[in-house]
């Protein structure tokens, strides 16, 4: 028969790894995709922070020469003009300082200028911030002192009471001192002390430094501004304690730095409006520029790391659609997508958002004049930062280094998008493959089914051929198996044949051979034999009518089974045929006990008394035949329901396992193999079988209860009439 290679197994296991490779493919592919777009990422922002850096080569007036130039940056004596976000409003009460409390700078004990006992404790303190806003130089002063004495109102000398002291080199390199003394809480007076810091008179108020001077519970408040066109790179305050308001001696000073010299200033860097002119471009992107110093100050920002408009999102605006295919997207697929991929999330911590310092490899870097770049996370792992850097030379010297930063918040979207776009074509594909699946699978078990149920219309009960299975013409392994199945019926179907025919082929062959034997030994009887003679006739005689008995048990359930399609059908009392056939029985049989228990209603049903009683002969028959010597037989008819049940029981030995259901089967028999008074060819119970099934009722056996004996139990249903008795 022929084979087909490429059938159906072929197909199915083809088509199953196909499915299973595309969706990991198209994923694998989108996350190599992610992997060069991040490096192209990484190349463009290396780019702008080169561009950037260009733009600012070789102009030194941007940057603070002295205060770049300085091997080491105290914070405390080297301050930071903080960007503020607004003007202050000069009252001495400190409230528009509350947002920036992270950045107030603690002065005491390690920040005293002077002591005039050192044994005494220090009681003098401060915090104090200075920013800048629109050209003004912004600071504060939350002065702690216990004993606050203000100057007095006609005195000449302005040092001789609690005061401020400015010290800065003015943007024209000339040493410039100022001094902030008062006579009551209000509106500052300032003073320009002479350069020489022997003296300190003449003074000379100077009206551009204003504020206030409140007192508090603990001290007192200084609040004031500079313009920035008055303090240079250097910058210095200090607060100085009068305790004695006879003697107005200056019991402490505390300050940021020494104030006697330009060398003992530290230095304040104020962010450079020019350089932030230069980077303002940047700030309409999602980029966040930085510029720093050499030691790594910011000089100038723009930008926002949250933004969302970076170049590699803006090109995924789409605009919302109504159709149907795109809100089913939005409103199933979506959710269902966003269980495994994550939203770029725009509430992340950004740590660097209101840094004046920065510091990382890739700043270290950039300040030994090397291009670099780097990957962060956030502090709550919400989002990867990348950051690049790239050094500003000015005199073949790294005078500080452009710093940009990106979320990845764009690739991770655009890596969304294609995903989607990924998950909706495997989602349509395999949505398409599990419907030609469902509909190849539904065509092979319909074929696979319809094959079954041939099969089985093809062999009745009885496990003989009725039909003939019709092959089919389809080239694949079902079609193959339909014409296998058709060829195994087809020589199945003459066997059986074979077998039904040859108990009559035998018995009408045999019987006139048999005939001529009985005949002739019959005129042998007839002669005067002898002795010797006489014996081996009457043994002939003997096989002959045993052979004619095989002959007649042959031919009968073949008789019956032809007896049955033409008989007549009628109404009878079940009873009655059970109690006349035990009476026979019992006269028959007279050396056998017999214990029948039959009710006194008639159980009226449809079908031919004769061959009930022909199964009563059979069923009983065996029953001697395996019943233990001087036991009795038990026949019970009882009405169960709609049904007449029949239980005839006897002791003797089981049944064998699994011979429950094959006794009842044509030529099966569970006699020991020895010698027999009758010849049996197990058609017996094949017979009552026959009769049950034909008055639509069961016979089943099964071995006693007690494990001594077997029961045949045989239900038939009963019409309505004797239902209703």
């Amino acid at each position: 028969m022929t084979r087909f290679p490429f059938g159906l197994r072929t197909k199915v296991i083809g088509l199953s790894l196909f499915l299973l490779c595309l969706p990991w493919l198209g994923y694998q592919y989108v996350w190599e995709m992610e992997k060069y777009l991040r490096h192209g990422q990484e190349r463009t922002l290396e780019g702008t922070t080169q561009a950037l850096a260009t733009a600012l080569h070789e102009r030194p007036k941007l940057f603070d020469g002295q205060a770049s130039f300085l091997k080491q940056v105290e914070k405390s004596r080297d301050l930071y003009a903080y960007q503020l976000n607004g003007a202050i409003l000069l009252d001495g009460k400190l409230n528009e300082w509350e947002e920036y409390q992270h950045r107030f700078i603690q002065y005491g004990e390690a920040h005293q200028i002077m002591r005039a006992d050192p044994n005494a404790p220090l009681t003098l303190s401060f915090t104090h911030m200075v920013g800048q806003y629109d050209g003004y130089l912004y600071a504060f002063f939350q002065v702690t002192d216990p004993t606050v004495v203000l100057r007095g109102k006609n005195a000449l000398s302005v040092d001789r009471n609690d005061h401020l002291s400015i010290a800065t080199l003015a943007p024209d390199n000339k040493f410039k001192r100022y001094i902030v003394a008062t006579t009551q809480p209000g509106w500052i007076s300032a003073f320009e002390l002479p350069a020489n810091p022997k003296q300190t008179v003449p003074v000379k108020p100077e009206v551009r430094i204003q504020g206030q001077w409140a007192t508090t519970d603990v001290g007192y408040n200084v609040e004031l501004r500079i313009p920035l066109d008055m303090v240079g790179s250097k910058l210095g305050f200090a607060i100085s304690d009068v305790n004695d308001n006879k003697n107005r001696d200056v019991a402490a000073v505390v300050g940021t730095s020494a104030l006697d010299t330009v060398d003992n200033l530290g230095t304040v860097l104020v962010p450079s409006p020019e350089i932030e002119n230069i980077i303002k471009g940047m700030s309409h992107y999602s980029s966040r520029i930085w510029v720093v110093d050499k030691h790594g100050r910011v000089l100038a920002k723009s930008g926002d790391i949250r933004a969302n408009d970076s170049v590699w999102t803006r090109t995924l605006e789409d605009e919302k659609s109504t159709t149907l295919w795109e809100t089913f997207k939005r409103d199933y697929l979506h959710p269902l997508y966003y269980k495994i991929l994550t939203k770029p999330p725009k509430d992340f911590i950004d740590s660097l958002q209101d840094s004046t310092e920065l510091d990382g490899s890739h700043i270290q870097k950039a300040l030994t004049g090397q291009q670099s770049s780097t990957w962060r996370l956030t502090p709550d792992n919400k989002a990867v930062v990348l950051a690049a850097a790239s050094p500003i030379w000015i005199d073949n010297n790294v005078m500080g280094a452009v710093v940009a930063e990106e979320t990845t918040h764009g690739i991770r979207t655009l890596r969304n998008r294609a995903l989607e776009k990924l998950f909706n074509v495997i989602l349509t594909i395999m949505s398409m493959g599990t419907l030609a699946l469902f509909f190849f699978a539904s065509s092979i078990s319909n074929r696979i089914r319809k094959l079954r149920d041939e099969a089985e219309n093809a062999i009745d009960s009885q496990g003989r051929v009725r039909n003939h299975l019709k092959p089919s013409k389809a080239r694949d392994e079902i079609g193959d198996l339909s014409r296998s199945f058709s060829s195994i019926v087809g020589r199945l179907g003459q066997y059986t044949h074979y077998l039904e025919n040859m108990s009559s082929r035998l018995s009408h062959e045999l019987r006139t051979p048999v005939a001529v034997v009985r005949s002739s030994l019959e005129h042998l009887n007839l002669q005067t034999l002898d002795k010797d003679t006489q014996k081996y006739v009457d043994r002939a005689q003997e096989g002959v009518s045993r052979l004619s008995m095989i002959l007649n048990n042959m031919s009968e359930a073949t008789r019956l089974e032809q007896s049955l399609t033409q008989a007549d059908i009628t109404k009878f009392p079940l009873s009655q045929v059970v109690s006349g056939c035990m009476q026979g029985y019992q006269m028959t049989y007279p050396e056998q006990g017999f214990s029948v228990k039959v009710p006194e209603q008639p159980l009226m049903m449809q079908g031919v008394p004769e061959y009930i009683a022909q199964l009563m002969d059979k069923l009983i028959a065996n029953a001697i035949e395996f019943c233990d010597k001087g036991s009795a037989i038990e026949v019970t008819l009882t009405q169960v329901g709609k049904q007449a049940t029949l239980l005839i029981s006897n002791l003797g030995p089981e049944l064998p396992v699994d011979m429950s259901e094959q006794i009842f089967d044509s030529m099966v028999s569970v006699r020991i193999n020895q010698a027999q008074d009758k010849p049996h060819l197990g058609l017996g119970l094949y017979i009552a079988r026959l009769v049950a099934e034909f008055h639509q009722g069961q016979i089943l056996a099964r071995n006693r209860s007690e494990h001594n004996g077997v029961d045949i139990l045989v239900t038939l249903p009963l019409n309505y009439e004797s239902r209703c008795l």
